[in-house]
């Protein structure tokens, strides 16, 4: 019999937990195509080695952007091989397949998911709101009647929520996270340094020295990139608070996002949050001090989650599963 599989499809990595087995498979949401016969070189791992450094006859391709489908073929061949790598369909038996998805997505964005995932191999599609799932794999019993608040910062949304009862009550999703903070420190080092650093670089710097809260004694990086008037190599020293400063507005815009989610709801569930706090998932809850900036700002306790980078796709994979045991007991 075919497992129950979730899948947290990223615009920055895409992650399979797989029934019984927990998180099988965390690689980068890239494929890697020829551009003269269209025909797939690589995907996930092996295609994020070939950003920035492919000839031109090669395109890396990045198929969901913001949270989304961008590239429909692309998406598609990603699912096929990721799902084909870890053996758990056959001409026989097709796994059911929860897919997580932002809270502003549009029913033809809705479609489209599905329908890659379909032709994946699935035998039944079901998606689900991405912090309803992080929540559920981050640990939270989202199905009491007591408010939960999450912040799932990805690669191209920000999620965030409070849940009751099973249910969200109030969302955003907001077009704002990880790669955008990319952006943002590949921008800072053009224009205050004349140096061009790329995608792979810029999403370096801010693993290695990113931090949130400016630093009394911050850390410092040797940077290489292309200088903007000679074009030739050469590298600079960056330090955490030139960071800190080139991601400030958009954590900014994640930070509004999260008042206004906690301005509309009602009185008894704010009191939830305060007692309980708000819980941080995906890859930016890595993000050094993230969770003293926005607690400072919210007055409200933020915890970052046990293994935020699985929490959605555990979370898919487990309500899947949930939903499974229910099927059966009432058959029973």
């Amino acid at each position: 019999m075919a497992k129950e599989i979730g899948i947290d499809l990223g615009t920055a990595n895409v992650l399979v937990y797989v029934e019984d087995k927990g998180v099988v498979l965390n690689e980068p949401s890239v494929v890697a195509v020829d551009t003269k016969t269209e025909k797939v070189l690589a995907v996930g791992t092996e295609a994020y080695q070939m950003v920035g450094r492919t000839p031109d006859n090669i395109r890396a391709v990045r198929p969901l952007k913001d949270g989304v489908i961008s590239d429909f073929d692309m998406t598609e061949a990603m699912l096929n091989y990721f799902i084909g790598k870890l053996g758990v369909k056959s001409a026989l038996s097709r796994p059911n397949i929860m897919v997580a998805a932002p809270t502003n997505i549009t029913e033809i964005e809705r479609k489209a998911i599905m329908e890659a995932a379909e032709k994946a191999g699935a035998a039944k599609v079901y998606l689900e709101y991405e912090p309803k799932v992080a929540a559920i794999g981050a640990g939270l019993d989202i199905f009491a009647p007591i408010a939960s608040m999450v912040i799932d910062m990805g690669g191209g949304t920000s999620d965030i929520a409070v849940l009751s009862l099973g249910d969200i009550v109030s969302s955003r999703s907001i077009r704002v996270a990880g790669d955008r903070l990319n952006h943002d420190i590949a921008s800072y080092v053009k224009n205050e340094h004349g140096l061009q650093v790329g995608e792979r670089t810029a999403e370096q710097i801010k693993i290695e020295i990113g931090t949130a809260i400016p630093e009394e004694e911050p850390q410092k990086m040797e940077v290489r990139g292309r200088d903007n008037f000679t074009g030739m190599p050469r590298s600079i020293e960056l330090d955490a608070n030139e960071i800190e400063l080139a991601m400030h507005d958009t954590l900014a815009q994640i930070i509004k996002a999260s008042h206004d989610v906690l301005a509309e709801i009602q009185p008894e569930l704010a009191s939830d949050i305060i007692d309980r706090g708000i819980v941080m998932t995906g890859g930016g809850a890595l993000l050094k001090g993230i969770d003293t900036l926005i607690a400072g700002k919210l007055g409200v306790p933020v915890m970052i989650a046990d293994h935020p980078l699985d929490n959605v796709a555990r979370g898919a994979g487990e309500l899947l599963e949930n939903m499974k045991q229910m099927k059966e007991s009432k058959r029973r």
